[in-house]
């Protein structure tokens, strides 16, 4: 068998002793840094979870904030959208009706300007038949006929002789 699967008594002292003193001296000077390192570590690494956490909270906050931001944004928008057609329609109700007014007031006017037009021709064709009237009466009384068919047959003459404007 060989030697290193049978080790002596003193082997295994020695190595015992050695194991103990390295023991000893890790304790002493290396296990308390040791320790007080991954303790620090570990404080940093829970310091850290809590910030994610931290942070991730108050990015939940702030989407949450954006987003009613968002939210009211569109519902201002909205508003402003149904503002601006009330508006339009109310100009465009107004203009219509701007519009209708002028056209009554046109047509109006028209009316009265073609009642006035229609008055004066009526007047100038009064005037005329009495100036009419009065030649022809003029002319009759200049003539003195006798007989009422010779007159007749005077104002037939002076009738057809007249032309109307």
């Amino acid at each position: 068998m060989p030697a290193f699967l049978n080790p002596e008594l003193g082997l295994i002292f020695w190595q015992l002793v050695i194991f103990l003193l390295v023991l000893f001296l890790l304790a002493k000077f290396a296990w308390r840094p040791i320790l007080l390192s991954l303790k620090e570590r570990e404080d940093t690494i829970d310091n850290a979870l809590r910030m994610a956490d931290q942070a991730k909270i108050e990015m939940q906050q702030l989407k949450a904030g954006n987003e009613k931001l968002l939210a009211d944004a569109r519902h201002e928008r909205d508003r402003m959208m149904q503002e601006a057609t009330v508006m339009a329609n109310q100009h465009r109700e107004a203009e219509r009706a701007r519009a209708t007014a002028e056209a009554n007031t046109i047509i109006q006017q028209a009316r009265e300007a073609i009642q006035q037009e229609k008055n004066a021709a009526l007047a100038e064709v009064k005037n005329t038949a009495a100036q009419l009237s009065v030649d022809i009466a003029e002319r009759i009384l200049r003539r003195e006929l006798a007989e009422p068919a010779a007159q007749t047959q005077l104002v037939d003459s002076y009738l057809k002789d007249v032309k109307l404007n």
